[in-house]
């Protein structure tokens, strides 16, 4: 009974919680700022003095219920920011995001992760994070082909643990993060056949991870133990 309440309490909170979170993105135009970055920029620019706060808060909420990349926003707010201001509050929302959105599925279970996951991508990964667990996330947290959003409500139903999850998002979520926020601030530039070169090698060593990436783990625990 004191599980059920429990339960219910959560369900209320999420739903406010999401519910509020939207028709506040709605009211304030966030939802028609998102088509570009420039877009963006002019919507948090808009917030000031409290730009910094509104670009934490525009991130976070991207993690949980805005239809958005993290990385387009994370463009704009280098644009107005500067590269390093803007990759700090980008890793921390997003991590922040992310284990808020794994704690929710671990205790809301499969009722919630059905609610923002669909059956054909619940199929396609949930399997994959199960026997792969480590790999599989830090790979997909690398590469920016990946749902990385939907991965973590996914994970939140296998038995990883919570510690181990957060380190993994904390360390292997930010470099794509980094990337765009150095292209958003000009710092790089990168042409859309680098774009292309680079998206391929990723495909390549995803691949061959998820093919060699038990043998490597064998091998590596094999070592540490001798």
């Amino acid at each position: 009974m004191e599980n059920r309440s429990v339960k219910i309490l959560l369900w209320a909170l999420t739903i406010a919680i999401l519910g509020g979170s939207v028709w506040a993105l709605y009211a304030t135009g966030f939802f028609e700022a998102a088509g570009s970055q420039e877009k963006l920029g002019e919507y948090i620019a808009r917030c000031a003095p409290w730009s910094h706060l509104a670009y934490f808060g525009v991130q976070l909420v991207s993690v949980i219920v805005a239809p958005i990349p993290s990385n387009i926003t994370a463009a704009a707010g280098a644009y107005l920011f500067g590269l390093w201001p803007s990759f700090l509050l980008t890793w921390g929302a997003v991590t922040l995001g992310s284990a808020i959105v794994f704690a929710l599925a671990r205790a809301l279970g499969r009722t919630f992760a059905g609610r923002f996951v669909g059956e054909k991508l619940s199929g396609k990964y949930l399997d994959l994070i199960r026997r792969k667990r480590d790999v599989f996330l830090a790979l997909a947290f690398l590469f920016p082909f990946f749902p990385d959003d939907i991965l973590c409500i996914l994970a939140g139903l296998t038995d990883i643990s919570f510690r181990r999850f957060f380190l993994l998002a904390a360390l292997a979520r930010p470099w794509g993060l980094l990337v765009s926020c150095m292209v958003g601030s000009a710092t790089l530039f990168i042409p859309p056949w680098g774009m292309a070169l680079l998206g391929l090698g990723g495909l390549l060593l995803f691949l061959l991870a998820m093919k060699y990436g038990d043998r490597l783990e064998d091998a590596v625990l094999q070592r540490l133990k001798r």
